[in-house]
């Protein structure tokens, strides 16, 4: 019988979750661009929020996780914190920065979020451990990933408000950052509930905000209603709660691996499913995400593999 899952031993099932984020991930950027042809970013990301957290609510109360399930005060202020802090106010960074950034450079943002979690776990989550393995493991993972978005990253767009685009969303990366170590220190709770307290509080923010900037949508075009859809019910939704219960049983750092999966996968569906160019880095770029993730995840493997290799 396998261990319970731990930071220095996650375990099997949560390799295939974190896998599954990054797949689940990075078809959301695909999504939400198909979402945009047909609702405003204000209402895309307040429809993702408030439709992902009204299912997760239906089934949280189906399966007995329900909202009643949140134990305490001090757990209602774990979901509101991670609600505003690391979905409703990145959300808004993001909508707003990416109006004066190249796209690549978002996806460089969010490749700084392992490297901003590592100080975060030194202080407030030290039992995960953090050594020289995976400190050069994060390094290696974030170098191929500036390696895949290339020059386009950093190139200036002529745009007066590039400079604050950019802090905006190097700033919705320490909010994911934060929000990953708030999200391991709260307290024990039901996962399928906190994930839908913590989309229905983002809701409550950002759907006024839709309804002042962009006002009630008065057409609901087939395709754009169907990817806002798909966009709530699996990056979302179903997301949320993985992330939750990786972070919980796993840890932070490891969760943050994410973070090199997407932009990667982003491609990926872009060029079979969109029609997009292959970038010629691709391959190069793979390599080095994935030789970071085996560095900086080393002897979790070793252990997972031990762990196969026992009789049943």
């Amino acid at each position: 019988m396998s261990e319970a899952p731990t930071p220095q031993n996650p375990g099997l099932t949560n390799w295939l979750l974190i896998a599954t984020l990054g797949v689940t991930w990075g078809a959301a950027f695909m999504l939400v661009r198909l979402s945009l042809d047909g609702f405003g970013p204000w209402s895309v990301a307040a429809g993702r929020t408030l439709l992902g957290g009204a299912v997760l609510w239906v089934f949280g109360a189906a399966l007995g996780q329900g909202l009643n399930t949140i134990p305490s005060r001090r757990g209602w202020g774990f979901a509101i914190a991670v609600g505003l802090g690391a979905i409703a106010l990145p959300f808004s960074l993001l909508s707003w920065g990416q109006q004066f950034v190249p796209s690549a450079f978002a996806g460089v943002a969010m490749g700084v979020v392992p490297l901003l979690v590592l100080p975060l776990v030194a202080i407030f989550s030290p039992e995960e451990g953090i050594g020289p393995r995976r400190v050069i493991g994060l390094i290696l993972g974030f170098v191929g990933l500036a390696i895949l978005l290339g020059k386009e990253a950093v190139s200036p767009s002529g745009n007066t408000l590039e400079g604050a685009g950019r802090i905006a969303c190097l700033c919705a990366a320490a909010c994911y950052a934060c929000g990953s170590v708030t999200t391991r220190r709260a307290p024990k709770m039901p996962p399928l509930a906190f994930a839908t307290a913590c989309l229905l509080v983002a809701a409550c923010v950002l759907v006024p905000i839709a309804l002042v900037t962009e006002g009630i949508p008065t057409a609901f075009p087939p395709g754009p209603t169907a990817a806002l859809i798909l966009a709530a019910l699996l990056p979302t939704a179903a997301a949320t709660v993985i992330r939750v219960r990786v972070i919980t049983t796993a840890g932070s750092l490891f969760m943050s691996l994410t973070s090199y999966q997407v932009p990667v996968w982003s491609v990926i569906f872009g060029v079979v499913l969109l029609g997009e160019a292959l970038p010629p880095q691709l391959f190069v770029a793979l390599g080095l995400i994935l030789l970071g993730i085996g560095v900086s995840q080393s002897r979790a493997i070793a252990a997972m593999l031990a762990d196969l290799r026992q009789p049943r």
